[in-house]
C-alpha cells in the first residue's frame, strides 16, 4: 500500500499546530535534517534567527495575522 504524502510547501491549514506551544500554526520550516518544524508567529519571531540557521525551505504565512477578514461586516473593514 502506498500512501500519499502532501508536499511541505501546502499552504498551512488550522489543523497544523505550533509545535513550541500548540497554537495555530503560521510557519513551516523545513530542517536540512530532513525533518519540518511548525510555528505560530509568535514563536517564529523568537526562534528566527537560529531557525534561518538550519531552514531548506521556509513557509511563511504569518501575513495572514494582518487585515480584516473579508466576511467582516462592513463598519468593521
Amino acid at each position: 500500500m502506498t500512501t500519499a504524502v502532501a508536499p511541505s510547501t501546502a499552504a498551512l491549514s488550522a489543523a497544523d499546530r505550533c509545535d513550541r506551544c500548540g497554537a495555530q500554526a503560521y510557519l513551516r520550516v523545513e530542517l536540512q535534517s530532513g525533518g519540518e518544524l511548525l510555528f505560530c508567529a509568535h514563536h517564529a519571531r523568537e526562534h528566527g534567527d537560529k531557525l534561518k540557521e538550519i531552514a531548506v525551505n521556509v513557509v511563511d504565512e504569518t501575513h495572514k495575522l494582518s487585515g480584516t477578514p473579508a466576511n467582516a461586516p462592513e463598519g468593521e473593514r
